[in-house]
């Protein structure tokens, strides 16, 4: 049986296991003890009854008429326990006087004043007129062993009883201690996919002050190293769009300039390939100021006007959208949530079917979805597609990075991003929907 899997649940059950182990201890030292001393009460009753009761013996013996019974039991007024019994013996041995109770058979022969044990009683021994008369005091050892008992039982019931709100109070203590731990767990928990700062350390044991540090300087390692990645990808990006301009200006001159032929066709694939590229360089500037948080959300963004303004880029060409006439209010950046879009309309222009219309929904709270006609995605191929530069069975000519920058602006807005094929309701098709951040 594995135990718990918590350090609040592994101190508890070993503090817990720690305190009965001690309070059994302590109570064994304690009976112990306390046994002891019993017996030293019990010795010393035994010698008092004895020395008491001796002399009155001798007296009612002396006094005695000669023609009474030597075996005589003394009368008692009503019933009750008796847990020492006594006899009185003359020097042969005959009983001369007995507790009414008193078994003969009990009691070994006269050996010597003093205590002495036999197999079920303890007996205390002592002799007068020279030793001509001796009694014996006898108590049944069973009846010191169940007064042992019930005295351990008394000590031990109000410990027993005590000892589960021992543990109760341990697990409250230790969850009170712990639960600076908690908050830095639910800290680092509810941080963004991009929020790599230091997480708070206020109120930590001193016990867990070094491993906070240490989380913390491994946050910032990963943020130096994320940083130095977006910032050559951004860079790159950048510095490639003036260069690519002017090789694509070029170019473009080049080919107006030259009449029909071989040249004139390689000039045009040249240029397509710089577009490609131009197109390249931008797609990456966007990734890199969307993994940056550098589209961070200033305040709550109507989406309707921005998507409309995109759908206009693209000239309506092939695109049916679906919009409420109110505004829709979402905490998201303008700039973020127009490459966000574009890039799904991009996406659904260049690998979907040509049949029907790319499909654009606009929900009142904020869900955006672009659907497509076209072959269905598998499901391992879908899995992969938010990924840079990963592509899918289309041959269609794209980037490979548009659902990546959708996937990483939606993440970093704090909503998410769900593809799914075939396209709900249809048996084909594919389907990119925004889901934006709770209110």
């Amino acid at each position: 049986m594995r135990g718990p899997q918590s350090l609040q649940g592994r101190l508890a059950l070993w503090l817990g296991l720690g305190v009965t182990l001690m309070w059994a201890l302590a109570a064994g030292v304690t009976a112990n003890r306390l046994q002891g001393r019993m017996d030293r009460v019990f010795d010393a009753a035994l010698e008092e009854t004895g020395q008491r009761l001796l002399p009155m013996a001798v007296r009612d013996i002396v006094n005695r008429d000669a023609d009474d019974t030597p075996d005589q039991g003394v009368a008692t007024l009503r019933d009750h326990d008796e847990y020492l019994t006594w006899i009185v013996r003359d020097a042969a041995g005959a009983v001369l006087l007995r507790s009414h109770r008193a078994d003969p058979s009990v009691f070994p022969p006269y050996s010597g004043i003093g205590l002495a044990d036999t197999a079920t009683h303890r007996i205390y021994s002592d002799s007068a007129l020279r030793g001509s008369l001796t009694i014996a005091v006898a108590e049944p050892l069973a009846h010191r062993r169940a007064m042992a008992w019930e005295a351990l039982r008394g000590l031990a019931l109000p410990l027993a009883i005590l000892l589960p709100f021992s543990v109760l109070a341990i697990w409250a203590a230790l969850r009170i201690a712990l639960r600076p731990l908690d908050g830095f767990r639910r800290a680092i928990a509810a941080r963004g996919a991009g929020d790599l700062s230091p997480v708070a350390t206020d109120g930590l044991p001193v016990e867990f002050r070094p491993n906070a540090a240490a989380v913390n300087h491994l946050l910032d390692r990963l943020r130096q190293t994320l940083e130095a990645e977006r910032s050559f990808t951004a860079n790159a990006a950048h510095e490639l769009r003036t260069p690519v301009a002017a090789a694509l200006a070029q170019v473009q001159r080049l080919v107006l300039e030259t009449g029909e032929g071989n040249t004139r066709a390689r000039g045009q694939q040249i240029e397509t390939a710089l577009r490609r590229l131009a197109r390249l360089s931008e797609k990456l500037l966007h990734l890199a100021r969307a993994e940056g948080g550098g589209l961070s959300a200033g305040g709550p963004a109507d989406l309707g006007p921005i998507l409309r303004m995109v759908i206009r880029d693209f000239g309506g060409a092939r695109i049916a959208a679906a919009m409420p006439d109110r505004p829709v209010m979402v905490a998201i950046d303008p700039d973020a949530f127009a490459i966000l879009a574009r890039n799904l309309i991009e996406n659904a222009l260049i690998h979907g079917g040509t049949d029907e219309a790319v499909v654009l929904e606009l929900a009142p709270d904020g869900t955006f979805s672009v659907t497509n006609t076209g072959p269905v995605v598998p499901a391992e191929v879908l899995a992969r597609l938010a990924r840079p530069f990963a592509r899918g069975e289309s041959k269609a000519d794209g980037a490979g990075i548009g659902l990546a920058i959708a996937r990483t602006i939606a993440i970093s807005a704090g909503g998410n991003l769900i593809l799914t094929s075939p396209r709900p309701g249809r048996a084909d098709g594919f389907s990119a929907r925004f889901v934006p951040p709770l209110p």
